[in-house]
């Protein structure tokens, strides 16, 4: 038998529900989906608690642009967002995001709000539940292809699909939503080695896929972050069409920064000079605007450091930390700084122990804005924008994208339009 519901209750839950399905609205509220079906068949009460949860749901999804875009994007392996911050800087919005880090998903959650659930693990989603999409965005880990399986049933007379090539690998699953969305457009993002990776078999299969397998018009490049940050970060970008729509790096890197002309340390360090001092609740400064001693190396790692440092070059080896000061151009960081930020140490002076970057200024050296929130601890935040994109970047990439994006948004929409009437 049904019990006495208050309707206002009831209206609430309604009109989440014209948002989001069952499951997703369990996943927001903790509750299991059984328990919101017997809310919406009247079986039970629902819980005056949840209605300021469930408002605040609908609330959230009313902030969203709605159809105001000019083209919609998924983010995978999205970390904290750097590739999408790029794309929704030139008119996108995002339907999906995977990450699979329950930290990166906080600061992501945390800047980008409840737009939509973030998905975990890429390798159990069905490509067929991921909405329908014009660009695809990918920040993907390399891993090495083994054509040895390929080889062997080849021996055996076995038929074999593309898949074979790149199956196990973090690459298929960006291969297999290609393959079932057919997105206009996709932006790839890797690390410089990823040319040289396994002997350069790593970057063959992936063009093949893309290009002889997908079908889609690919220009690779590698670019320099250093066009646009104090930090020298040479990343591949693969953008792909699918259709030839002109898109020519040629024609877009001269409207880039060159990398002579870029900034230097001086724009994104602390000034320490009492001028900025309201900063994340004091979580990296002190009143006065020095930056805080927890950051400044002690005498033990730093003496640890600069005899390691002598004791690869006697050896003829290239490690050695890096101190640099504020009209230098530092080293790649990378996700391991937390451990003792040898890559980039900020000099303070003659006879005194050089200090670590603070996170603050890691999201600076990323190109985040300053209203870019950081709800993790400094550790996690090290990682996080060691594997981190160059926003600044991104969104030139996105802008350089976008008339071949909204080219082919437009002919999808007239021939939907022909179709339909």
């Amino acid at each position: 038998m049904n019990v006495a519901v208050s309707a206002s209750r009831f209206e609430v839950l309604l009109e989440a529900r014209t948002l989001y399905t069952q499951k997703e609205l369990a996943e927001r509220l903790d509750y299991n989906r059984k328990q919101i079906g017997r809310w919406e068949k009247r079986e039970l009460d629902i819980p005056l608690a949840v209605v300021p949860a469930l408002q605040r749901i609908i609330d959230a999804h009313s902030v969203a642009p709605t159809g105001s875009e000019d083209f919609t994007f998924i983010d995978l392996f999205a970390g904290i967002g750097g590739i999408r911050l790029g794309f929704e800087s030139v008119g996108g919005r995002c339907v999906f995001t995977s990450e699979w880090d329950a930290y990166a998903q906080k600061t992501y959650r945390r800047n980008f709000g409840e737009d939509h659930l973030i998905a975990g693990d890429i390798t159990e989603i069905d490509a067929a539940d991921i909405p329908d999409h014009d660009v695809l965005l990918a920040g993907f880990p390399c891993q090495p292809f083994s054509l040895a399986g390929v080889s062997k049933k080849n021996a055996l007379g076995r038929p074999h699909g593309f898949e074979c090539t790149t199956q196990g690998t973090l690459f298929f699953d960006v291969q297999r939503i290609i393959a079932e969305k057919q997105p206009k457009a996709f932006l790839l993002e890797n690390v410089k080695n990823l040319l040289s990776h396994d002997k350069g078999n790593t970057f063959r299969v992936i063009m093949d896929v893309l290009e002889k397998q997908l079908g889609y018009t690919v220009r690779p490049m590698v670019v320099d972050g250093r066009r646009f940050v104090p930090q020298n970060r040479q990343r591949i970008l693969l953008v792909g069409f699918r259709e030839d729509v002109g898109f020519d790096w040629e024609t877009l890197l001269p409207t880039f920064p060159e990398v002579a002309d870029g900034p230097k340390l001086a724009s994104i360090l602390h000034p320490e000079d009492g001028t900025e001092n309201e900063d994340d609740q004091g979580r990296y400064l002190l009143p006065s605007g020095k930056v805080q001693p927890k950051y400044v190396l002690t005498d033990r790692l730093w003496a640890y450091l600069q005899g390691y440092a002598e004791k690869h070059r006697a050896a003829g080896n290239g490690f050695g930390c890096s101190v640099v000061g504020p009209d230098d151009t530092s080293r790649t960081l990378s996700a391991r700084y937390y451990k003792d930020g040898s890559e980039i140490l900020i000099f303070r002076g003659k006879g005194k122990n050089p200090r670590r970057l603070t996170p603050r200024e890691c999201a600076r050296l990323m190109g985040y804005p300053e209203s870019f929130e950081i709800p993790v601890s400094d550790m996690r935040a090290y990682k996080q924008f060691g594997n981190s994109v160059v926003v600044p970047l991104m969104e030139s990439v996105a802008r350089g994208m976008k008339p071949g994006i909204m080219q082919l948004v437009e002919a999808a929409a007239r021939q939907a339009a022909a179709k339909y009437g």
